[in-house]
């Protein structure tokens, strides 16, 4: 069992390395992006497109950091915590709403990500008031 640990351990420390990489590589892109959208002319004004891809893409960033947190968490005590595992769920859901073009969206979709939202937000609640919690 000795050996499996070290193995997993190792596993996770490079995922937090190579989420390290990513997170840092989009914050680049971030910046270039919105670095490169305000010096085109016009000069100083983002269009509504743009700030939607920007949006989307903080909200990707975001997304990096909240598995980095939850594999640093697994390292800690190696346990998966739901809680961050459901607002993954939710700020990734949450990106699919920023970036879905409100005029080629199919009024099935705005239902099913609705209802995902809805139901994600209740597994949160459920497991922050500790119901499916450890038991005491």
């Amino acid at each position: 069992m000795g050996i499996f640990a070290k193995v997993e351990r190792l596993i996770a420390i490079a995922l937090l390395v190579l989420m390290g990489v990513v997170v840092i590589s989009g914050v680049l892109e971030v910046a270039y992006v919105v670095v490169g959208d305000l010096f085109k002319p016009p000069g100083f004004f983002l269009g509504v497109a743009d700030l939607f891809d920007i949006f989307g893409l903080f909200l990707m960033v975001l997304i990096g950091l909240e598995l980095m947190a939850s594999i640093e968490m697994y390292l800690d005590n190696h346990t998966i915590h739901a809680e961050m595992m459901f607002l993954v769920a939710l700020t990734a859901v949450a990106r699919k709403v920023v970036i879905l073009d409100a005029n080629k969206i199919e009024p099935m979709v705005v239902f099913a990500l609705g209802f995902l939202v809805i139901t994600l937000s209740a597994g949160y609640y459920l497991i922050k008031s500790k119901k499916f919690g450890k038991s005491e």
